[in-house]
C-alpha cells in the first residue's frame, strides 16, 4: 500500500471526469487517501444584448449553482455514502492552471481524457494535456 494521503481529482461533469471521478474514489478507498473534488468555474464577462459597455453586475455569479452541480454528480457517481472523505472545491480560474496549482497539496492528480469543451477528434482534451505535462504530481488520465 503506498502512502498516498491526498488524491486530486478534476471534475466538470462531463462523462469523461465522472469516469475519473469514480476510479479516482476507488482509489482513494484502496490507499486510504482523502480525496478531494474539484470543479473549476471561469469568470467569462458578457456585455447585455445591445450594450457597448461590460460591467460585472451583468453577470450572475455561477459559484453556488456550481457547488449543488459538483455535489450532484458526486451523490450521483458515489452515492449517499461515499467510501472515502470527499472534499468538495469549486474554484474559479482557469481549469488546467488550478488543477496544476491544486497538484502541488497532491499525491496523485486524476483527470478525465476528455472534457466539455474543445474539438472531439482530439486524443486528449487540452486541460488533460496541460495537467499532464504541469503537474507537480504523479497524473492519472482516465479513458
Amino acid at each position: 500500500m503506498s502512502a498516498w494521503k491526498t488524491i486530486v481529482v478534476g471534475v466538470d461533469g462531463s462523462p469523461g471526469s465522472r469516469k475519473a471521478l469514480t476510479w479516482a474514489a476507488a482509489e482513494a478507498a484502496g490507499h486510504g487517501a482523502d480525496l478531494v473534488v474539484v470543479n473549476v468555474w471561469e469568470h467569462t464577462l458578457l456585455p447585455p444584448a445591445g450594450s457597448v459597455s461590460v460591467s460585472e453586475h451583468y453577470v450572475p455569479d455561477p459559484s453556488q449553482r456550481t457547488a449543488d452541480e459538483l455535489l450532484q454528480v458526486i451523490k450521483d457517481e458515489l452515492g449517499d455514502d461515499p467510501p472515502v472523505l470527499v472534499q468538495p472545491q469549486v474554484k474559479q480560474g482557469r481549469p488546467a492552471k488550478v488543477l496544476i496549482d491544486e497538484s502541488a497539496g497532491a499525491d496523485l492528480l486524476v483527470v478525465g481524457k476528455r472534457g466539455h469543451g474543445g474539438f472531439a477528434g482530439l486524443v486528449l482534451g487540452s486541460v488533460s494535456q496541460h495537467v499532464a505535462a504541469y503537474a507537480t504530481c504523479p497524473v492519472t488520465v482516465v479513458h
